[in-house]
């Protein structure tokens, strides 16, 4: 039996049970909620993220987006064309493609610039959007480079679902999201969080504390790049752990 026909015998097995379905309705409930206000945020002409101050590599970023003028607002309407094309049960495979191009931007630029505002919010976002885009493989199997296609009905309807509770899907769900947020938590020594006070409670009490405000004035006073600060950082780091080692 060849791999192609084992997923495709599994996948009709998880699209005949209940509790899979209901994940999905989840997934493009909260997804299209969620774009649907950032969306709308952008096309009425906020900043998104408003409070953010300018000199913060993530407020700095949405300042400049915010004066990009239309295509500010293009950004706003594609989020919501999205979410809109995610609600509706024909459109979900078509929304799906167009939300995973936009969130999965989003989720770089998080963990590029360390932006604790959507640091586990948007690898969460990206992980539900592909379960939808795998939820419906059965109509986007035709722009993938398969030769042979087995007899999946494109829009045919399970006549009667499986009610049995798949605890090792849920289990791995939840433990994605523990793992997502320990990551957030844990996953870099530094984070600039989103205020001078926020930033320096990270460091209150420790080793680097002194080096760690440096670096939290660098980024929320002096309005530095995170590369800069995150190297001068290390260097003053370094350098008390030198004076520490020859005391």
């Amino acid at each position: 039996m060849s791999t192609l026909l084992q997923f495709e015998q599994f996948y009709l097995t998880v699209k005949r049970n209940r509790w899979y379905w209901l994940f999905s309705i989840f997934c493009r409930v909260s997804l299209a909620f969620a774009f649907i206000v950032a969306g709308m945020v952008k096309i009425v002409g906020e900043r998104f993220a408003s409070g953010l101050s300018v000199v913060h590599p993530m407020g700095a970023y949405l300042e400049a987006l915010h004066h990009t003028g239309y295509y500010y607002t293009f950004i706003g309407v594609a989020q919501v064309i999205a979410a809109i094309l995610l609600l509706i049960p024909r459109t979900v495979a078509l929304g799906a493609l167009l939300y995973f191009s936009i969130i999965f931007n989003i989720w770089v630029l998080s963990y590029a610039v360390r932006f604790e505002g959507s640091f586990v919010t948007s690898p969460l976002m990206v992980l539900a959007n592909i379960f939808l885009l795998v939820w419906n493989y059965d109509r986007l199997r035709f722009i993938l480079p398969i030769k042979q296609f087995s007899a999946i009905g494109i829009f045919e309807k399970p006549k009667k679902y499986s009610t049995k509770f798949p605890w090792k899907f849920f289990m791995g769900v939840f433990l994605t999201v523990v793992l997502t947020i320990a990551f957030a938590e844990f996953g870099y020594e530094v984070m600039p969080r989103n205020s001078l006070s926020d930033c320096q409670k990270q460091f209150k009490g420790t080793a680097n504390e002194k080096s760690g405000f440096e670096f939290c004035e660098c980024i929320h006073v002096n309005g530095n790049s995170l590369d800069d600060c995150l190297e001068e950082f290390e260097r003053a780091k370094t350098k008390m752990d030198s004076a520490t080692s020859a005391e």
